[in-house]
């Protein structure tokens, strides 16, 4: 057993204020150094990960309760958010790894949790430097890892990862995923990375940069100073307005 009895007993009285069968998981990306990546945890003493997830109170509707993981996980709740798919598969349970976690002390907890799961699940995009976060109290660490890089997931994690994913891929022309991943001022080198990261592709710099400035939804800034050589690059921000406004028919760059 991993959790202290303490824990599994808090788990057991929840039981009874939440909604049988049915669970909230979360897909948290952001983008650090040219890669995409995805929070994760790991649960106390087994190798395994997971994903930020929870259950639904029976007070609460799913949107509240995908809202409640990301505050305890990032202690953030201004991010864009936006359900994608649910996942109901007969197999999508792992009980060995459950036994291993809670023991068999305390059974109706287990059996509670080893019952058929549906998950709707939920993407968020978010800039990686302005959270910390937080494991919740199945896990002992919370930590981004690059998305082709991933370990040992529980159940179906690695499945809803890669349909996130392709989520956002297909619906690249309408997320504010610039506005969301990157900082508030970036470099069109960044922005590109970006877009290659997300894309799985080399973009012309030329084309990229020219497309991308006719598109009208920047603000241009001081040059970055680096202290070398180099002409240094102009820096960026997103005209809110424009982008908003642009981002309702679809930015159309791709």
């Amino acid at each position: 057993m991993n959790l202290s009895t303490d824990q599994l007993n808090q788990l057991s009285i929840n039981i009874d204020h939440w909604v049988p069968g049915h669970s909230v998981d979360c897909v948290i990306f952001g983008f650090e150094d040219q890669k995409m990546k995805v929070l994760i945890l790991k649960l106390k003493g087994i190798n395994l990960w997971t994903l930020p997830g929870g259950f639904v109170r029976k007070n609460q509707n799913l949107d509240e309760a995908a809202i409640s993981i990301l505050k305890e996980r990032v202690s953030f709740q201004d991010v864009f958010l936006n359900q994608f798919h649910t996942f109901g598969g007969l197999d999508r349970k792992d009980l060995d790894s459950l036994h291993e976690l809670l023991g068999d002390q305390n059974k109706k907890l287990l059996a509670w949790l080893g019952q058929r799961f549906i998950t709707t699940c939920y993407f968020a995009l978010l800039n990686i430097k302005s959270v910390v976060p937080q494991p919740d109290p199945m896990s002992n660490q919370c930590k981004w890892v690059d998305l082709n890089n991933l370990p040992i997931l529980y159940a179906d994690h690695k499945e809803i990862i890669h349909k996130a994913f392709s989520h956002i891929r297909i619906q690249l022309n309408y997320l504010p995923f610039g506005l969301s991943l990157l900082p508030e001022f970036f470099t069109m080198t960044d922005l590109q990375s970006l877009y290659e990261s997300l894309l799985i592709k080399k973009l012309d710099r030329g084309n990229f940069q020219k497309k991308m400035l006719k598109l009208g939804i920047f603000e241009r800034h001081k040059k970055k100073i680096t202290g070398g050589a180099h002409r240094a690059p102009f820096l960026y921000s997103f005209n809110l307005t424009a982008y908003n406004k642009l981002l309702k028919d679809g930015i159309g760059f791709m």
